[in-house]
């Protein structure tokens, strides 16, 4: 279409969520999704990501047991096969000083209700009897464990909030880059400037990770945050 309520900018997993809950929840499907390459591709690239709630701050903790329990669910809302694993996510710890420290997290998270165990360094061989215990540079004391934590993997998430939100009427263009925002006279964004041509919209998104510093200066807009390229080994 030439336009629509909402353009969110960037096929990622956060753009499509963003999209499938407008949707489902929100009752608004006049919804395009803009992704220069294709689902799948870009961050989410990466395969697998780690699903936690291991949390200490109080804005925090509440907010990732939110989104856990939205994994816990994810694949039977979607009906897809995200490939969503709570084989449990074990953080360790080297010194006191750590130890302490992930007590405290441990605390936190179970003052919000989230499942949380501190683990000695017996508990933790018996758990994971492949680790270097005695002769590592910094000896495993313990550990804190969140057993309802893993995985996921990034490109099947992406393809399943895809499909979801595709069936709920969303409209996702791929191989379309955006290359400036439409406005009105007072400056007001009133639609993206495209590879494949200009499309009016209500309200715009931007989705687009390392990319938002780039992309909103497209707009004028100077985000207080910088994009440091880094790699990763995954």
């Amino acid at each position: 279409r030439d336009g629509y309520d909402v353009v969110i900018v960037g096929g990622g997993g956060h753009g499509l969520a963003t999209a499938y809950y407008l949707a489902k929840v929100h009752g608004i499907s006049r919804v395009a999704v803009i992704e220069k390459n294709w689902i799948g591709g870009g961050n989410a690239g990466r395969n697998t990501t780690i699903i936690r709630s291991n949390y200490l701050l109080p804005g925090n903790e509440p907010f990732y047991e939110w989104s856990m329990k939205l994994w816990e669910g994810l694949e039977q809302e979607l009906n897809y096969n995200a490939m969503v694993s709570q084989r449990g996510v074990l953080n360790l710890f080297h010194s006191d000083g750590q130890r302490d420290a992930y007590a405290r997290r441990g605390n936190a998270m179970r003052m919000h209700g989230v499942d949380a165990v501190l683990l000695d360094a017996n508990a933790v061989r018996r758990m994971a009897p492949f680790l270097n215990f005695d002769s590592a540079r910094f000896p495993i004391q313990g550990g804190l464990l969140q057993a309802r934590g893993g995985t996921a993997r990034h490109d099947a998430v992406n393809w399943g909030y895809a499909r979801a939100a595709s069936a709920l009427g969303v409209d996702i263009v791929q191989n379309c880059e955006v290359t400036g925002f439409l406005t009105d006279a007072s400056g007001a964004v009133t639609g993206v400037e495209t590879s494949r041509g200009p499309i009016r919209a209500g309200k715009v998104g931007l989705a687009v990770a390392g990319n938002s510093s780039r992309v909103a200066a497209l707009a004028g807009l100077r985000l207080p945050i910088e994009s440091h390229v880094l790699q990763a080994f995954v």
